[in-house]
């Protein structure tokens, strides 16, 4: 992307000026060939069309002709829901030229017209509420593409027929030894070869620049987004082009060539991304075969006319990261479709398993919490207890990826019902006791893995792990059974990586806050409990009181700052004995194992051990049997989203690492930036009632969602205390003008009515709220009067308010008095013998104004 900023220095005059120059006078692109489009304006938004902008282009030459509106989907420009944005106006090409008009084809989607320069006007800023404001301060943004305007400049018809894509294309096809790229689309293109060639061209591009700039295929985020990338250009690669496995990788020095003089990174990483390229396209090619399998092994077994089982696809997309799109072309294929109701439940079960968080609603699960019979049944046959200990077995790759090695094992005992079972049946839940696992139960306060399990043998049979747990010394798998399971069998063990990976993140990130309360808080600060999932992170600690906003921002500091030293976390296990004279050690009020684990942040476990070691003071030393990083770079970012106290002397944390991290904070600078915009217009007093009144209701709206959103809790803080004052500024500020309006309408009352004994009118007033004050004032200036006042809205509705003097008490009461007057036109009302108010349809109101003088009189 190509494109000119300016933050300030200037708008739309320049900005066109030096666009139009550039392509006519500099790249000499004949004037005749582009057209220009500008915002034609929003009756619904309040905006008008951007003549300005129209009467630049028309001052600097481009026919009439040639300059199109278009309403707000195509040239208003937004960063998002909320932020800054503004009008924008598109330079188009037309391709065929010729001297023809084109205008009717500008934004149809058409390939011969197409945009190659938007220049975006930023001056409006999109509010939570969705109306717009005007910025103080005018900017600039735009973008060219660059594979467009090269395209115009050679004259192509197509990006990909330029010198960026050729060799690139040319090297696909010396690589997969098929049909030579032809250009061809839609039907044309029999067997989407073409579109292969395109997409596997446009994806290792992709792929290289990101992997240089340091974004590797991975799990979440834009890691996430790039293994996407990279597992669609493998699937091309082998099921469209039938190319040897490889070929993505062998496109690497081409790329380099054709972007290196740009990006001269790339020269010096060129071995780093084949090498990156080739692991993961092997890793995915495995998982895609073992796919087949099953999807084949699956289709046999079905009945006729059925649709494909919605678990298999589940555990495909969830155990094997199959996207949906697979399956169902994988499906089509053979003529079958897949249950998408029921996929749809399933995947809506996990999205609210995940939005409840960690143990809500847990229930006791039988099939994986031994009974005391069980467990000594287990015993007295002499079944070993579990080795779990290659749950600690991974390594960091060559390019700091995190490699989980699978673990074979033995099937020693089933268990379902609370009975330990040598067999157990297709389609059933059971706990499986293995001999071995690296599957990490939960405990500790660190949630459970999941993955799956195959047969030896059996590559086409997948064993969902849907949860883990200890008992006894026995690590009990819940599995489904997808076919027959027996005591005896060998199964190969493979642990979710993602789901892994983000607990080892947030385990070693709860141990980095532990460290960083203590540096902020004080020596007292200690750990009360803390649970660790995927998602989040929860650590309870004793407090002296309140954690203060300064104290949050340093707390996340000192985390800061370890994770940028990129720390080395140094585990081992040892003698209970040996870690009691480790001064610093943190450690919770629980039984721990001898030997115990202990991890360290940053000083080798036996430096710390050391007689007279100060060096667990100086850093994280805690006994943990969890899973954890192996440097605490990792982690990334982390960001305490919430903080609270429970009780008296226990405060609770959340906190998120990572792209959750970056994510709240984020968040939290757009929402300041909106607490800064209704500051800016709170300061500028309008005297208008229904304006502060908005205000006021965007305040309420604004603090509620500061306070639901996921954002840095100091921030949340700061913001929240701004917006109470703001509530109560604008609160005051409504009164006053409704006490201001009210008082000017009492003495034009007033004077109208010479100090009657009964005042009956209608009066414009914006809310009940006024009205009474209305006639509040009116009974205060004139003490024996009793007032009652009706106010018609726009609505249709008529609003009622009314006083009675104390003189006349008890014989005429002010409840009855508007009872009477509402029940006129079929509303209601109450109130006390002195005030009431109510409301009606307007239809009945003239009959009301005769009710409540008729009324009045009859009891004076």
């Amino acid at each position: 992307m190509l494109g000119n900023w300016s933050f300030g220095d200037y708008f739309k005059e320049e900005a066109c000026s030096m666009a139009w120059e550039l392509l006519t006078e500099v790249y000499e692109i004949p004037r005749d060939r582009l057209y220009v489009t500008y915002f034609g304006g929003d009756s619904s938004l309040g905006l008008s069309a951007d003549e300005e902008c129209r009467d630049i282009w028309l001052r600097l030459g481009v026919p009439a002709s040639h300059v199109l509106p278009f309403p707000l989907k195509d040239n208003f420009w937004e960063m998002g829901d909320t932020g800054p944005c503004g009008p924008c106006t598109e330079i188009h090409y037309d391709h065929v030229g010729g001297g023809r008009n084109a205008a009717v084809l500008v934004n149809q989607g058409n390939p011969d017209v197409v945009e190659i320069w938007n220049l975006v006007f930023m001056q409006y800023s999109r509010e939570a509420e969705g109306n717009l404001l005007p910025l103080p301060q005018h900017h600039v943004d735009t973008g060219m593409g660059l594979e467009r305007l090269v395209t115009v400049l050679q004259n192509k018809r197509s990006n990909y027929d330029t010198d960026l894509f050729t060799p690139i294309l040319d090297a696909i096809h010396k690589g997969c030894r098929g049909p030579r790229y032809q250009g061809l689309v839609g039907d044309a293109d029999v067997g989407r070869v073409n579109m292969a060639y395109r997409v596997v061209a446009d994806h290792v591009r992709t792929l290289c620049v990101c992997i240089t700039d340091g974004i590797y295929p991975g799990s979440s985020g834009a890691e996430l987004v790039l293994r996407q990338i990279l597992r669609r250009a493998v699937r091309f690669c082998s099921e469209v082009l039938h190319a040897p496995p490889g070929l993505l990788a062998s496109l690497v020095p081409t790329v380099v060539e054709v972007l290196g003089d740009a990006y001269p990174e790339l020269t010096k990483n060129t071995d780093q991304i084949m090498d990156i390229i080739n692991e993961n396209e092997a890793a995915f090619l495995s998982s895609l075969e073992r796919g087949r399998r099953i999807i084949e092994r699956t289709v046999q077994h079905m009945e006729p006319s059925t649709s494909f089982p919605a678990e298999v696809a589940w555990s495909l997309h969830g155990n094997l990261g199959f996207p949906l799109d697979l399956i169902d072309l994988m499906l089509e294929e053979k003529g079958i479709s897949l249950d998408s109701a029921a996929f749809n439940e399933l995947a809506l079960e996990d999205a609210k398993r995940k939005a409840r968080g960690p143990q809500a609603g847990q229930v006791e699960d039988t099939n994986t919490h031994l009974d005391v019979h069980s467990l000594a049944q287990l015993q007295s046959n002499n079944v070993p207890a579990t080795d779990d200990s290659p749950k600690y077995s991974y390594t960091l790759g060559l390019h700091g990826q995190y490699e989980f090695s699978p673990c074979q094992a033995t099937v020693l005992m089933l268990y379902r019902d609370q009975s330990l079972q040598k067999e157990v049946g297709a389609g059933q839940h059971c706990g499986v006791i293995l001999d071995r696992t690296n599957f990490y139960a939960e405990q500790g306060g660190q949630d459970c893995d999941k993955g799956y399990m195959i047969q030896l043998g059996q590559q086409d049979i997948l064993f969902p792990v849907e949860s883990v747990r200890l008992c006894g010394g026995y690590v009990i798998h819940e599995v489904i059974a997808v076919e027959t399971l027996r005591a005896g069998d060998q199964v190969q063990l493979f642990v979710d990586e993602a789901r892994r990976l983000a607990c080892m993140t947030n385990h070693t990130a709860t141990h980095m806050l532990n460290f960083a309360l203590r540096c902020i808080l004080g020596e007292h600060t200690e750990q009360r409990g803390s649970h660790v999932t995927a998602e989040r992170l929860r650590f309870d600690f004793d407090t002296k009181g309140p954690v203060t906003v300064e104290q949050l921002q340093q707390v996340e500091q000192v985390v800061q700052d370890v994770i940028k030293r990129n720390e080395v976390v140094h585990m081992a296990e040892v003698p209970l004995t040996r870690t009691r004279r480790v001064q610093g050690l943190r450690a919770v009020d629980e039984g721990y194992p001898d030997p115990v684990r202990i991890v360290s942040l940053g000083v080798p476990v036996e430096s710390v051990l050391t007689c007279d070691s100060e060096a667990a003071l100086q850093t994280s030393v805690e006994l943990c049997c969890g899973t954890h990083l192996l440097r605490t770079g990792a982690v990334g970012d982390l960001s305490i989203i919430n903080e609270r106290q429970l009780v008296k002397g226990i405060s609770r944390i959340i906190a998120v690492t990572g792209g959750q991290a970056k994510q709240a904070r984020e968040v939290g600078q757009c929402l300041a930036m909106e607490v800064d915009s209704l500051s800016l217009r709170m300061k500028q007093r309008s005297t208008s009632i229904p304006e502060m009144q908005n205000l006021s209701k965007e305040v309420g709206q604004l603090t509620k969602v500061v306070t639901e959103t996921a954002m840095p809790q100091w921030q949340r803080k700061e913001l929240e205390t701004i917006l109470k004052v703001l509530q109560r500024t604008a609160n005051t500020a409504v009164k006053k003008l409704e006490m201001k309006q009210a008082e000017e309408k009492a003495e034009s009352l007033l004077a109208k009515h010479c100090s009657q004994p009964v005042i009956v009118d209608t009066v414009p007033a914006d809310s009940l709220s006024i009205l009474m004050k209305v006639v509040n004032q009116l009974c205060d200036k004139s003490p024996g009067t009793s007032v009652l006042l009706l106010s018609p809205q726009a609505s249709g509705e008529v609003l009622c308010a009314c006083q009675v003097s104390k003189n006349c008490l008890p014989v005429f009461s002010a409840a009855d008095w508007a009872v009477a007057v509402c029940a006129q036109m079929e509303g209601k009302a109450g109130g006390s013998p002195i005030v009431a108010k109510g409301s009606g349809n307007a239809k009945g109101m003239q009959g009301a104004l005769t009710t409540a003088l008729k009324f009045a009189q009859s009891k004076l």
